[in-house]
């Protein structure tokens, strides 16, 4: 029996909706990933980011072209500027994700030793392990971006940047930042990476 939800990602088996995937430029997205850009998208709340993102996950997995998974990255928000503190939430969600939706078990197995070595870096590190391992190209989605504070925003947006130029082969083809705003408004300089798509219109 399927009911309304307006509470959190819909699942198209339990609710009535429309399939996330028609809800954005599904087409023109995929171009992007195809042609490994680094991009963002934003929109106000409840607009259905998360259900597009977890629905755009399930269908490049089943495609089986890459490994794509969805990190959601709201918790490290409790870490504020403590850089470390935020690695190690994010790291450790990583490595939840990477089991949940690609029954990827090597994550978990390392992500504390990678922290303790890496520090700081511990984010680019687990990318290019995770990119390293995998049997395909590697699409990351990176959800609530812009609840990052301060440094800890900083610093993950510029380990991205960091590996950028090492994609496809050690570090994600592709990476999608989503939020409610667009983090280049942060006066951050974060190109050439996220340069590719702006959505504001889900």
């Amino acid at each position: 029996m399927k009911f309304f939800n307006t509470a959190g990602p819909v699942n198209c088996a339990d609710h009535y909706c429309l399939s996330p995937l028609h809800r954005l430029d599904f087409h023109n997205v995929l171009s992007l990933i195809n042609q490994k850009k680094y991009f963002i998208l934003h929109a106000p709340r409840q607009t259905g980011k998360t259900s597009c993102l977890l629905e755009l996950m399930n269908y490049l997995n089943q495609e089986g072209k890459y490994d794509a998974l969805y990190l959601n990255v709201e918790a490290a928000q409790a870490e504020r500027e403590n850089i470390n503190g935020a690695m190690r939430v994010i790291l450790s969600e990583f490595a939840t994700c990477a089991r949940i939706h690609l029954k990827n078990t090597k994550i978990n197995d390392m992500w504390l030793k990678i922290l303790e070595e890496s520090g700081n870096n511990a984010f680019s590190e687990i990318l290019t392990k995770w990119t390293e391992t995998s049997d395909r190209p590697t699409v990351l989605f990176i959800d609530e971006i812009d609840a990052l504070v301060g440094d800890t925003l900083i610093s993950v947006l510029r380990q991205i940047r960091a590996g950028y130029y090492r994609r496809p082969g050690n570090f994600p083809q592709s990476i999608i930042l989503c939020g409610v705003r667009d983090v280049r408004d942060y006066r951050i300089h974060i190109t050439p990476c996220f340069s590719g798509f702006l959505s504001e219109k889900f």
